[in-house]
């Protein structure tokens, strides 16, 4: 039996997720969940993307829509490229993607359009999606898909129960024995490691910013790191400077 490792937030750290998946020393029966947000902070996006088509040729993979992977899709599709995107790392993808061919672009569409919202594992009891959900009898019954990958309230939630010490978990967050997300840093401004709120683990440490790409395995909870991904990319500002 392999294991079941989620990847967190990537933000184009092509250099950092290859560094933490050689310290995970992957298994051909490994089972590799992304999160999401491949694009958007470093200069890698399209050979992010590249990377990971790849990989799934020889690993099984499950890759999940993050908000800026859609966002991304926008401009290769319809040339949008809103200021607030390209302030938040949308630029670096830009750049990355203005200088492909043509049929590596199309590929990487195809590869978005691809994305899945969400994935429940064979026991139907782990629950894995960038962001979050509203509806309180869980995803399946999500009214707004859209909050898949742009959700911060699970985590809020989730924050508030674990400093609260309640005994019941709220509906929201009972629907699933575990929920793994990224989307909202655990931290900004320094090294952190993947962190647990109620029964919600977010994965999301930081690699757009000062932080690392992490892997968890799901049932034993080991959890792997790249460097902080500010030192692989020296002389890139990443998301260090978006307001």
């Amino acid at each position: 039996m392999g294991r079941t490792l989620v990847i967190g937030d990537i933000h184009s750290g092509k250099r950092a997720l290859e560094q933490a998946l050689n310290r995970v020393n992957l298994h051909p029966e490994d089972h590799l969940i992304f999160l999401g947000d491949y694009v958007d902070a470093w200069s890698e996006a399209a050979e992010t993307i590249n990377f990971l088509i790849t990989l799934k040729s020889n690993q099984k993979c499950t890759f999940l829509r993050g908000n800026h992977d859609d966002l991304c899709l926008n401009y290769l599709t319809k040339a949008e490229a809103p200021e607030m995107w390209l302030l938040h790392g949308g630029q670096q993808t830009k750049d990355s993607y203005d200088t492909q061919p043509k049929a590596i672009v199309e590929q990487h569409i195809s590869f978005l359009q691809g994305l899945e919202d969400y994935h429940i594992d064979d026991s139907n009891t782990r629950l894995f999606l960038h962001a979050g959900y509203t509806n309180l009898r869980g995803v399946e019954h999500e009214y707004f898909s859209k909050m898949f990958y742009w959700d911060r309230t699970l985590w809020e939630l989730a924050q508030v129960v674990e400093e609260s010490a309640a005994d019941d978990l709220p509906p929201r967050l009972k629907n699933y024995s575990e929920i793994f997300i990224g989307h909202t840093p655990v931290s900004k401004k320094q090294l952190v490691t993947p962190k647990r709120a109620a029964n919600v683990w977010n994965i999301d440490t930081g690699a757009a910013f000062k932080g690392a790409v992490s892997v968890i395995d799901v049932e034993t909870k080991q959890f792997w790191q790249s460097d902080p991904v500010e030192i692989l990319y020296p002389g890139e500002p990443g998301r260090n400077l978006a307001p």
